[in-house]
């Protein structure tokens, strides 16, 4: 081996709750190399495309590098003066509760610690809150009423040792994609079923030997049957009931009258779809029940918890290897944030607000001259006490509120009224930054050290490989700056690794086995170790006892309840707080897609990963579509009584008639009208503030534009005439989607105001077509492509990958006219819509390699590096080749792609 190779840096994936192991090298030319570490314990070297398109993103074209006041440049001192001051003041005029900090599951354990010890420690509010409430609020408050903490019991190798794994509400191929290949890696070494219960026939669904598409908003309905069921049919571990849990009877006298009629009534599912999948749980020891958002983002998400945990506890599967509830996190630290108190009602290392000894804890351990003693403002209650003006003073970290939040549009006017709004950031082109009146430049994912926490409690560390540009700061570091500002002592660390060990103590602190987290062992781990610190599970208590092995908790009991039992809860059904109506027919599901994350700040800066799905679209079901006037690819207007947007129509039989799925990425620094959070209604779980993301009451009409457009440009873009836009970055470029109410009156003028620097003074090609009111222009500089622009009455027929793909490229003769007409020859050039974005493969080289004679996912994969990687398109792929071989044409194949491509 060359010793002067660059050596890797061991950190962690900034995006999904995996909690994947990443290797990043720094090369001699600044350039990075990203690849998946094959020793950590959650991937083993897998990583899924974003993971793999990490190096992409890492660009310092948008990134904040100073503080500024007002939008004008400050000094450090000056801002947090400023900072520490409104804070100070808004304390002493208005009582502790008029401040708050809304904080993210982006900033790392440290962060979250420091945060949640200066607002709840010393200011003496409970009125700090993270984006996770919007995620796993609900998981995190089933756990607390069944288990009397926020445990999860089991480990990925649960998922990989079942013999059955039940996905709830979780499309866990696009979601989790590296835990979704350990699943179906399992399944093919010993045939693992796999149950997948979602509304939508999502890629997940595509995979499972059993998919139950209910009614959204049954789940708990469907859960009572079944744990009606496992009584009737004697399926009762009665020693496991009878020695650790409580409340067994009044959870079954609440299942009693779900008979397989009532739950087929209220699920729509056939009842011998019921039966298979009550029996095939019923007669399997080794069951896993993994969920996700789709359980979570509710009006009643903790009841849909606990009627899964209430099946597990009646079993007895719970704890033991290869069986259990799993509840997967949606964001690279949601658990650390959970661990530290990020949420109103949670005090640091998993204790609890509303007990006293717990607070009395806190308090002693910190020297607290403040402590909160009751849970402050969950966040969609903190921004309405924002807009009422009930909050003061307003410090957002690393999260895009404006954006995320339902009824985002109220979300934004009241951070219009707040009278003092800090954001700590890393780029500059957030939605929510316009409402700051102080920046503050954050450390980015490659600059910040810390740890993270990934879904089965496994603790890693994510380390900086690059210098942070400009001014910017670890959070951590920014926080107890200003702590130390106003006056507070406690707040001297003198690194990273102090904060861990500080909170590591406090872990420890007066424990003795009494709550779950415990972390003792490394209260005073030295620096260089914590800075070669390698992924463990806690708990790691200092006296050693259950360092080695799997951590599982409650095979044994051994509950963190006031008894030591677990707790059985009745589940009533409940209907979600959205109706649909004659006014608003149909319900909006929002969520995910595979290639971006949140609102796409780091994501939406790779070409490769706005390939798949360049432009927010609307799934709908054809006869919706019909009925409501929508024809595929067309633009739609998505509307509630809070908002609306206009995305692009995927009319398929994937999605539910009388629902649609909108996904939630978009923002306005990237669409004409995107932000898919305005018309979620802000209905939220009585029990864990989480807000109902899955069911809101819309209404669905053609966005009637007179004119479609595509547009490619090396040189940007000017789309400020255009009532419908969405842009995403191309590989020499920018390429988007456009739309007009009226009329072009004048081609060659509105090019020009388009496509900007790309002008009139470029070699130009063009083609007019008055009479089907369609045309298109090219444009060369040196030879090269700078700009094409396609226009006709109907969404345009081009290949978008093809067209964006010659940008910046030297092109001559016969080959311009190509570029007018937008399609590849028989050379293999146009890819088509892409399928593989880790590998960028499109439909084109995969149709081809299939009529070449590739029969098989793995064929296809060693003729074109289709699934190669992470495997997450493997299931398009598979579904290619049954179209192929049902259809005898792979033509007949291109339909079932999800990606609206002319």
């Amino acid at each position: 081996m060359d010793a002067t190779a660059p050596k890797p840096v061991r950190t962690t994936c900034p995006y999904c709750g995996v909690g994947c192991g990443v290797l990043a090298t720094r090369r001699p030319d600044g350039t990075v190399a990203i690849t998946g570490d094959p020793a950590h314990p959650a991937n083993y070297g897998r990583l899924c495309s974003k993971g793999s398109a990490l190096a992409e993103t890492l660009a310092l074209d948008d990134r904040l590098m100073h503080p500024s006041i007002g939008g004008a440049r400050a000094g450090w001192d000056e801002a947090l003066d400023l900072v520490a001051a409104k804070f100070s003041e808004a304390v002493a005029e208005h009582g502790s509760d008029s401040v708050a900090f809304y904080v993210s599951g982006q900033i790392l354990t440290e962060d979250y610690y420091v945060a949640n010890k200066l607002m709840k420690g010393y200011i003496g509010s409970a009125n700090i809150d993270t984006n996770s409430r919007l995620c796993m609020a609900s998981s995190v408050a089933g756990h607390r009423r069944a288990f009397g903490t926020d445990t999860v019991p089991g480990t990925y190798r649960d998922i990989e040792t079942a013999d059955v794994v039940v996905l709830t509400g979780s499309n866990l191929a696009w979601c989790h994609p590296v835990l979704f290949q350990r699943l179906l890696a399992a399944r093919k070494a010993h045939g693992t079923k796999i149950v997948v219960i979602d509304p939508r026939r999502t890629k997940t669904a595509d995979a499972a030997d059993i998919h139950l598409p209910l009614k959204p908003g049954s789940d708990v309905a469907l859960y009572l049957g079944l744990l009606g069921h496992l009584m009737r049919n004697g399926r009762v571990d009665r020693h496991y009931v009878e020695s650790f849990t409580t409340g067994m009877e009044a959870a079954l006298a609440v299942a009693e009258p779900w008979t397989i009629d009532a739950v087929a009534d209220a699920t729509g599912l056939p009842q011998v779809a019921l039966a298979e999948f009550f029996e095939l749980f019923a007669t399997t020891e080794n069951v896993v029940t993994v969920y996700s958002q789709g359980v979570n983002q509710s009006s009643f998400g903790t009841d849909k918890v606990n009627a899964i945990l209430n099946c597990h506890f009646l079993t007895g599967r719970i704890g033991r290897p290869g069986m259990g509830p799993f509840s997967v996190t949606g964001q690279p630290n949601a658990m650390g944030g959970r661990e530290v108190g990020g949420l109103a009602n949670m005090l640091a290392a998993h204790m609890d607000i509303e007990n006293p000894t717990h607070r009395e804890i806190v308090q002693e351990f910190w020297a607290s001259p403040a402590m909160a003693e009751r849970p402050g403002l969950k966040a969609v209650d903190l921004f309405r006490a924002v807009g009422e003006g009930r909050i003061k003073a307003l410090w957002i970290m690393a999260t895009n509120p404006v954006d995320s939040l339902p009824e985002a549009d109220t979300v934004r006017a009241a951070l219009e009224v707040c009278p003092f709004v800090v954001v700590s950031e890393v780029v500059t082109g957030t939605d929510t930054l316009a409402y700051a009146d102080v920046v503050l430049p954050a450390a980015a994912w490659s600059e910040k050290d810390g740890t993270v926490t990934n879904s089965e409690r496994f603790i890693s560390r994510q380390k900086g490989f690059r210098i942070a540009p400009g001014e910017a700061r670890a959070d951590w570091d920014i926080i107890a700056d200003v702590g130390r500002r106003m006056g507070f002592a406690g707040f001297e660390f003198d690194g990273v690794a102090a904060v861990y060990r500080e909170y590591a103590a406090l872990s420890a602190h007066r424990n003795a086995g009494t709550r779950d987290l415990d972390l003792g062992a490394h209260a005073g781990l030295a620096d260089d170790d914590y800075d070669d610190l390698a992924p463990f599970q806690w708990p790691l208590p200092a006296s050693g006892e259950g360092v080695d092995g799997d951590k599982r908790f409650f095979a044994a009991g051994g509950f963190f309840t006031p008894d030591r039992k677990g707790r059985f809860v009745p589940t009533p059904v409940r209907a979600p707080q959205s109706t649909v109506s004659e006014h608003r027919p149909l319900a909006l599901n929002t969520g995910r897609i595979r290639d971006q994350w949140h609102t796409m700040t780091r994501t939406g800066a790779s070409a490769r990963l706005s390939a798949h799905y360049a432009e927010p679209f609307v799934e709908i079901h054809p006869d919706d579509a019909a009925t409501y006037g929508i024809s595929p690819a067309g633009l739609v207007e998505v509307e509630s009584d809070f908002g609306r947007v206009v995305v692009r129509a995927l009319v398929t039989d994937a999605q539910r008639q009388g629902s649609v799925f909108v996904p939630m990425h978009w923002t306005d620094q990237n669409a004409s009208a995107g932000r898919v959070d305005a018309v979620v209604r802000a209905a939220t779980d009585p029990v864990s503030g989480q807000p109902e993301s899955k069911f809101s009451a819309v209404s669905v009409r053609p966005f009637k534009a007179r004119w479609h457009g595509f547009v490619v440009s090396t040189d940007g873009l000017g789309l400020d005439g255009c009532d419908y836009f969405a842009v995403a970055p191309a590989n020499a470029g920018l390429r988007a989607e456009i739309a007009g109410l009226a009329d072009i009156a004048d081609a060659e003028a509105f090019a020009t105001e388009v496509l900007g620097a790309a002008g009139p003074d470029c070699e130009a090609l063009s083609y007019f077509d008055r009479t089907q009111g369609a045309w298109r222009i090219a444009r060369f500089r040196d030879g090269r492509l700078v700009a094409a622009m396609f226009v006709s009455a109907e969404p345009v027929a081009v290949s978008r990958s093809y067209a964006a793909g010659l940008l910046g490229k030297p092109i001559s003769g016969a080959d311009r006219l190509r570029v007018l007409a937008g399609r590849g020859g028989r050379d293999g050039a146009d890819e088509g819509a892409i399928v593989c974005s880790c590998l960028s493969v499109g439909i084109n080289r995969i149709r081809a390699a299939i009529k070449a004679g590739a029969k098989t996912v793995d064929a296809v994969g060693e003729a074109t590096g289709a699934g190669t990687n992470c495997g997450s398109c493997r299931i398009e792929v598979q579904k290619l080749l049954e179209a192929d071989a049902a259809a005898g044409s792979v033509e007949a194949a291109e339909p079932v792609l999800d990606a609206v491509e002319g």
